[in-house]
């Protein structure tokens, strides 16, 4: 039987704790993270997104950057520590309270800047004004999903978008549909604001010079349940959100968040994921780290 799958009622009424799940931003998140020196990389998560935002031209002097869904505050207090004399103030809309809190303390050193929303971001986006940039880093797969779809019986709302967007669907079912992160990219392609996504993905791009991550994964599947501590989260069909942001009249980029954020050890990932023994610390860090982030996908809207 399909279902509206729907995260909202945890984050609303229960404790949040990230560090039950695998994050990249927590896991990248601090400059003294033992993952981060095990992939040889000199900056937290957040430093590193804000260099490559303004590589692209998307993080500028003033700067105006809307986040959702921050988390620990941990992306913003690394971008802010890397990049902050580019930016002028910043909203942080999150559904949870706890975790408003978390990031009050966060960015304490940048309070004068930072202003604080408590909402669902599909209600907020569309009355929120004066930002320039928008980051939405591994939030949307806990946005509504329809699950256990028939492709002959879809729900009404599926099925508009669907017909909408002209969006592929599988010849049979049961399959799951990301009908709240396609309503989050609708609603920022309207605002014509250039944004920043990051998620698991169902349809990962693999890096060129590490096709072995590719090993057991389907890189043009549909939305997989992540199951987790009390919720479970779904992967994205990025595909599905690029046609929509195009048809939106948006150009898009997207790519591999290996990538991104520049890790390019190929040979040291080759026999560390091929062999699956890891010996040192180092090499169950990165083994771990390449196991999820083989997933993720980034995507930028303009």
């Amino acid at each position: 039987m399909p279902g509206l799958h729907d995260t909202r009622h945890y984050h609303l009424h229960h404790p949040v704790d990230l560090m039950t799940e695998f994050t990249v931003c927590e896991s990248l998140g601090s400059p003294r993270s033992t993952t981060l020196r095990a992939l040889g990389l000199g900056k937290p998560y957040g430093a590193i997104l804000g260099d490559r935002l303004m590589e692209k031209g998307l993080l500028r002097q003033g700067a105006r950057i809307c986040e959702v869904g921050g988390g620990y505050g941990s992306l913003m207090r690394g971008l802010l520590a890397a990049h902050g004399a580019q930016v002028e103030r910043v909203v942080m809309v999150d559904l949870s309270r706890a975790l408003i809190g978390v990031q009050r303390k966060a960015l304490g050193p940048w309070k004068d800047r930072v202003r604080f929303i408590l909402g669902d971001a599909l209600e907020v986006l569309p009355a929120l004004s004066g930002a320039d940039l928008f980051i939405v880093n591994e939030m949307i797969g806990d946005l509504p999903v329809w699950t256990g779809l028939d492709p002959n019986r879809l729900p009404a709302d599926a099925a508009a978008v669907v017909n909408r967007y002209g969006l592929a669907v599988p010849e049979t079912g049961p399959f799951h549909f990301n009908i709240g992160a396609i309503r989050l990219v609708e609603a920022l392609c309207r605002k014509g604001i250039p944004a920043f996504l990051s998620e698991h993905s169902s349809d990962p791009i693999i890096p060129r010079e590490m096709p072995f991550l590719a090993k057991g994964l389907d890189t043009n599947g549909w939305p997989r349940e992540i199951r987790l501590t009390a919720h479970s989260e779904y992967t994205i069909r990025f595909s599905h959100l690029e046609q929509v942001a195009r048809a939106l009249g948006r150009k898009v980029e997207s790519g591999s968040l290996l990538e991104l954020i520049g890790y390019c050890s190929a040979e040291k990932a080759r026999f560390i994921f091929n062999a699956r023994a890891c010996a040192t610390d180092e090499q169950a860090l990165t083994f771990e780290f390449l196991d999820h982030v083989r997933e993720y996908r980034w995507l930028i809207l303009r």
